[in-house]
């Protein structure tokens, strides 16, 4: 980088009591018209640093400068006159409101005691048509699909006058076609000259994205690399610090009776009204049938339901041929079905407790001595230093607060508890959602580990790339039904993102 950078962080610190390091000594900078990628495990430091370039952390030590000039972000606001914005994995609009309202608020002037919403709506116009945006200023957000509110999201920034974009995650809700669009608006940015940094876990996509990419790792930066001279197996390392297995080892592996059958199901939402419609399918031993789908067309209502954790309107749930719809989910326990929810610390776990306590959860009485009066403690604890060891676990010793684990080590936490039972049947719900590659890997080779061993599992992700990593059998949900039941081997990417869309692909039959 040989010109002045738009914005440079310097020897950034910060630490959290009681003496969490989260940032040490970290450097990087960002070239005007350049697409920067960052890179990190869990808990490497990088939603941190953004927080502190966007103004919602001080940092304890260091310097900021735009354009060479050191500067100070007392919050956001400060952040965003210098020019610099950010677009968090939770969208910040209001959803009852248009597109040109949402962009107004705290920017337009007033034309007496409204925003003058015509004139921003032009504006909106202007910066929608440059940009290739395709946003309608008059519509309303919450009619919008998910990869247009991210539009509206950075058409905020624009009309900000954003010079540097930071992206948290951009595509953890999108179609592949919706990927694929908002990398062709990223590219129109940078070919105007604007500067875009991406916070991602996806190294394909920083291959296709990012001009240079930082990688921080225990709070450092361990390396920056410019994209076109380096390749995936090398950034993971950097990342992890060991190699990494980048793609499932998936073995050939008999398929066995049918396990898991729902038919014609229907289930309702917080709402009332239908989130899963007509639902039917079937999940054999020694396979993975993946669901495939964009958040939000049925995934958590149709697990919950399959749990016991939300009634069913009509429709049958069977399990080794028999009808446990009505069933509690404990006794959907006891008939041998395992459940990984998608929310890992409010369902999954509970956090003021031990690892131990995490460890034995659902199975107590497994655990208890004088006849379920009093916890077998030896046992339990050995059971959790058990897991510990097998999966990796990274924490002091059993006793240490489930809460405190990071986001992966809880995930292995929780899986290894649910597989540690013998379930014949497990429903897993985006099980790597926000980890990093070295936890993916971990969890991975579990699932398949358990399909080896004749286990049925129904695998629910937002993922394409896990779906197609894993899945022997991919079913693609859009609106709560299943639009197209496809082979895992050889799916075409294209037609499974139409799918996901809602628009079924004529020359794809039941797999």
């Amino acid at each position: 980088m040989t010109a002045t950078p738009l914005v440079e962080l310097r020897g950034i610190y910060k630490r959290f009591p009681p003496d969490v390091r989260a940032n040490e000594d970290v450097s990087m900078a960002v070239a005007p018209g350049e697409i920067l990628a960052v890179l990190g495990e869990n808990g490497a430091g990088k939603s941190t640093l953004m927080q502190i370039l966007y103004g919602v952390y001080r940092r304890d030590a260091g310097e900021i400068l735009v354009d060479g000039v050191p500067v100070e972000f007392a919050n956001p606001g400060d952040a965003i006159r210098h020019g610099i914005g950010m677009i968090h994995q939770e969208f910040m609009l209001v959803r009852s409101f248009s597109v040109a309202e949402n962009v107004a608020m705290g920017t337009a002037p007033l034309k007496g005691e409204k925003f003058d919403v015509r004139a921003v709506a032009a504006d909106l116009t202007a910066l929608a048509q440059k940009f290739g945006l395709g946003v309608d200023p008059a519509a309303i957000v919450e009619h919008l699909p998910v990869g247009v509110q991210q539009r509206v999201e950075i058409l905020k920034l624009l009309y900000r006058e954003a010079r540097l974009l930071i992206l948290d995650e951009p595509t953890a809700v999108l179609t592949p076609q919706e990927v694929a669009g908002l990398f062709d608006v990223l590219r129109a940015l940078k070919a105007a000259g604007k500067s875009i940094i991406i916070v991602t876990h996806k190294l394909r996509e920083v291959m296709d994205i990012s001009d240079r990419v930082t990688v921080l790792r225990d709070g450092r930066n361990v390396g920056t690399r410019i994209t076109a001279e380096t390749d995936e197996p090398l950034l993971a390392r950097l990342m992890v610090g060991r190699d990494v297995l980048l793609r499932a080892d998936k073995q050939p592996t008999p398929r066995g009776r049918s396990r898991l059958s729902v038919a014609d199901l229907s289930v309702a939402g917080h709402d009332g009204e239908l989130r899963v419609r007509g639902l039917s399918l079937d999940v054999h031993g020694g396979e993975i049938l993946g669901v495939a789908g964009v958040d939000g067309n049925g995934q958590s209502e149709l697990v919950e339901a399959l749990f016991g954790l939300r009634p069913v309107v009509s429709g049958q749930v069977a399990l080794d041929g028999e009808d446990v719809t009505r069933l509690s989910p404990a006794a959907r326990r006891t008939a041998h079905m395992a459940y990984l929810p998608a929310d890992r610390r409010n369902v999954g776990s509970v956090g003021d407790l031990s690892i131990t306590d995490n460890a034995v959860l659902g199975a107590q009485r497994t655990f208890a001595r004088f006849g379920g009066r009093w916890r077998d403690r030896r046992a339990a604890a050995a059971h959790a230093s058990a897991l510990i060891a097998r999966f990796g676990i990274r924490a002091p010793g059993p006793d240490f607060p489930a809460g405190k684990l990071s986001g992966g080590n809880l995930q292995k936490l929780v899986l290894g508890r649910e597989v540690a039972r013998d379930p014949g049947v497990l429903v897993v719900e985006q099980p790597t959602r926000g980890l990093d590659v070295g936890a993916i890997e971990t969890v991975w080779a579990e699932l398949l580990a358990q399909r080896a061993q004749g286990r049925a599992i129904l695998l629910i992700s937002a993922e394409l790339e896990e779906i197609l990593n894993l899945a022997d059998r991919i079913a693609v949900i859009f609106d709560g039904r299943i639009v197209g039941t496809v082979a895992g081997a050889g799916a075409d990417v294209a037609a499974l993102g139409l799918m996901m869309a809602g628009r079924p692909v004529a020359q794809y039959g039941a797999a």
